[in-house]
C-alpha cells in the first residue's frame, strides 16, 4: 500500500502541481484548500506525513497545529515563506516535525518526505525490540510511545520523542546538532538552522515541567549532554 500525504494548502496551484509530482512518486494524496477542512481531515488519522502552509484562510498553520496538540502523532512538515525565521520557530514550538522555505526545489521536497517517511518506518519496526528506559527520572515506554519525568506524563510530538530517545541512549555524552539533525531527522543541518535548538528546547521545557531539575547540558559549539542524574 502507497503512503498517504495530506497537503493543506490554500494555493491551488501548487497543491495541484504537488499532487502531481508526488503521485507520479508512487504517494497516495488527499489535498485541503483550507484551514478548516485540513484540520478536519488531518484528526481523521489516515495520513503517513501532513504538509501545512502557513498562510491560509479560515485556520493558518499554525491554529491547525495548536488544535492538533502538542503530542499529535502523524508528521508535520511546514512550508513557510522563504527567510521567516519567526515562522520556523513558532511553528516547531507548537508541533510541527520539519519545516521547509518556499519557493523550494521538487528534489528537496521530496528527499524530506522521504527522510520524515524513512524514520518513522524505522521507529514502528524497532520498538517492539526496545526495552523500557529510565534515567534521570525520565521513563521511555517504546511500546506505547509514552514519556514520564518525575512519574508524570510528558507530551511530546514524534520528532521530539526520537530526539529524546536519541539522547537517552548517549547519556553523559556530547551530541552535536549535526549528529540529531543527520540521525533523526534525516538530513544535515543547514547555517543558521534553528530547527535542533528549538526541538531540544522544547524537549527541555516539556520535561521541566514534571521536575525541578534541567534533564540537559548545553555545550557551546559542541552540542547538548543528557545528565545521567548522578553528577548534575
Amino acid at each position: 500500500m502507497s503512503q498517504h500525504i495530506l497537503i493543506i494548502d490554500d494555493d491551488i496551484e501548487i497543491t495541484e502541481l504537488l499532487s502531481t509530482f508526488l503521485s507520479s512518486e508512487g504517494y497516495t494524496i488527499s489535498v485541503c484548500n483550507d484551514g478548516v477542512r485540513g484540520l478536519a481531515a488531518a484528526k481523521e488519522g489516515n495520513a503517513d506525513l501532513i504538509l501545512l502552509d502557513v498562510m491560509m484562510p479560515g485556520l493558518n498553520g499554525f491554529e491547525v497545529l495548536q488544535a492538533l496538540g502538542g503530542s499529535y502523532s502523524i508528521p508535520i512538515l511546514m512550508l513557510t515563506a522563504k527567510g521567516d525565521a519567526a515562522d520556523k520557530v513558532l511553528g516547531l514550538e507548537l508541533g510541527a516535525d520539519d519545516y521547509l522555505a518556499k519557493p523550494f526545489q521538487s528534489s528537496e521536497l521530496l528527499a524530506r518526505i522521504k527522510a520524515i517517511l524513512r524514520r518513522i518506518d524505522i521507529t514502528k519496526n524497532s520498538q517492539t525490540n526496545l526495552n523500557e528506559t529510565s534515567i534521570n527520572q525520565v521513563v521511555m515506554k517504546p511500546a506505547t510511545r509514552e514519556v514520564f519525568c518525575n512519574e508524570k506524563p510528558v507530551e511530546l510530538t514524534g520528532t521530539e520523542y526520537e530526539i529524546l530517545a536519541y539522547f537517552l541512549e548517549r547519556t553523559g555524552t556530547i551530541v552535536s546538532k549535526d549528529e540529531i539533525s543527520q540521525q533523526v531527522l534525516g538530513r544535515k543541518i543547514t547555517p543558521f538552522d534553528r530547527s535542533i535548538d528549538m526541538h531540544v528546547s522544547n524537549i527541555r521545557r516539556k520535561l521541566h515541567e514534571t521536575s525541578d531539575s534541567d534533564k540537559f547540558k548545553t555545550v557551546r559549539g559542541a552540542g547538548y549532554i543528557f545528565l545521567s542524574g548522578e553528577n548534575g
